[in-house]
């Protein structure tokens, strides 16, 4: 084998392992899901995480909102009070939520679910991680998700 076949050889080599190396792509038949559909509930109640009973929904249009929210780590959220049926779902982090009136925690972390007061006057307050929150609001068009509270 001459100087310049073995120089070609080696740099055919070298490249095709490269390309190899570069690829993200994975041969492992092995993800994050089973090859069954599963289904677990997270969260079934008729009262929130204080005990207190949902009161009836109104009886007009229904509305149902989702969203994302992000306290940074250290921080107090205002006091509030929902009008309408929510739930949170924690997403990364934790978070401890305050009822006012006596003072009563609970600390909700990463993969938990906690099923927010209506009309009683609460708020949350993150730790050294923070917290990203999912909350699912069942209210309608016509009710606000929160109101601020003095």
């Amino acid at each position: 084998m001459t100087k310049k076949s073995l120089l070609s050889t080696v740099l055919a080599a070298v490249f095709f392992s490269l390309t190899l190396s570069c690829n993200n792509s994975s041969d492992d038949p092995h993800s994050e899901y089973s090859d069954k559909i599963e289904s677990v509930t997270l969260l079934k109640t008729t009262k929130s995480w204080d005990g207190t009973l949902y009161p009836a929904y109104p009886a007009t249009q229904p509305e149902i909102s989702v969203l994302k929210i992000a306290v940074p780590p250290n921080k107090a959220l205002d006091w509030h009070k929902h009008p309408v049926i929510n739930a949170a779902y924690v997403e990364k982090g934790e978070i401890q939520v305050e009822r006012k009136e006596d003072g009563k925690t609970q600390w909700i972390r990463k993969g938990q679910v906690l099923p927010e007061m209506v009309n009683i006057v609460h708020r949350g307050k993150t730790g050294d991680k923070g917290v990203t929150l999912i909350v699912f609001y069942s209210g309608t068009p016509d009710i606000p998700l929160s109101e601020p509270v003095k």
